[in-house]
């Protein structure tokens, strides 16, 4: 059911964002029927659910399999020390509906694979990737091109991070980093990661999931952001689709 009014009470709610001339009352409707799958609900996806939940989205699929551990406390916000042991997605989904009640959320307890991910992704308007690795994130691409839903990238490790967004038939995370990173085995668990680094990287994913969601807007478009927290530089590179792409090469463009 589509949203065409908010209450007084969300009126109230979100008017700093309705306030601003870039973000008007269409904005935040626009918001409030948004529908996101976000996969992951550790470094990234704690801040970037929260951010996305206060700022008035609409509905919220969250998916993970993991379970709370004493080390996640250093940076995974929602989390708690009386939660450890817990599954993650339930810790978020129960913390997150203290914070909107207007947000109707969803917590999935599962692995993603190219069995389940097509289901997961029925209704969908945005995928947003949190997960630690490139298998998982090359699993999550495939099933965004062949359902045709734009993907929004994230990553972090040590002090830097990086952000991509994928439309639909304009290439993808394959024809970005190939399979040159099938191999990868860098993750926080072994190389650290400052608590700062998935905070800002966090941010700065919702952000843009609020600039495409509320106004269209995709200022990453074919652009991975690099982001380097040691010398507080960052730099956009541009990218182009890959017309030999094995993922997405048929899918026009």
């Amino acid at each position: 059911m589509i949203k065409t009014q908010l209450s007084d009470s969300e009126l109230l709610r979100y008017s700093r964002q309705i306030l601003l001339p870039e973000w008007d009352m269409d904005a935040q409707l626009k918001l409030a029927n948004a529908r996101v799958l976000m996969i992951g609900a550790g470094g990234l996806g704690n801040p970037a659910a929260q951010i996305l939940v206060r700022a008035g989205l609409g509905f919220l699929r969250l998916v993970d399999f993991d379970s709370i551990e004493e080390s996640n406390l250093q940076r995974q916000f929602l989390f708690q020390s009386s939660d450890v042991g817990l599954p993650k997605v339930e810790v978020a989904i129960r913390e997150l509906q203290k914070i909107n009640p207007w947000t109707q959320l969803e917590a999935i307890n599962l692995k993603v694979d190219l069995t389940n991910l097509p289901e997961l992704l029925n209704d969908i308007d945005l995928v947003m990737d949190g997960s630690d690795n490139f298998a998982t994130r090359d699993l999550i691409n495939q099933a965004c091109v062949e359902a045709n839903v734009p993907l929004l990238s994230a990553a972090a490790i040590g002090l830097e991070g990086q952000i991509a967004f994928f439309m639909p038939a304009q290439g993808c995370y394959r024809c970005l980093f190939g399979n040159g990173l099938n191999d990868d085995t860098r993750q926080c668990a072994e190389s650290g990661v400052l608590a700062s680094t998935t905070a800002v990287i966090a941010s700065l994913q919702a952000h843009h999931a609020l600039l495409y969601l509320g106004l269209n807007q995709v200022p990453l478009a074919n652009r991975l952001l690099l982001w380097n927290g040691l010398t507080m530089q960052q730099r956009i590179l541009k990218f182009d689709k890959d017309d030999n792409c094995p993922i997405c090469k048929s899918s026009g463009g």
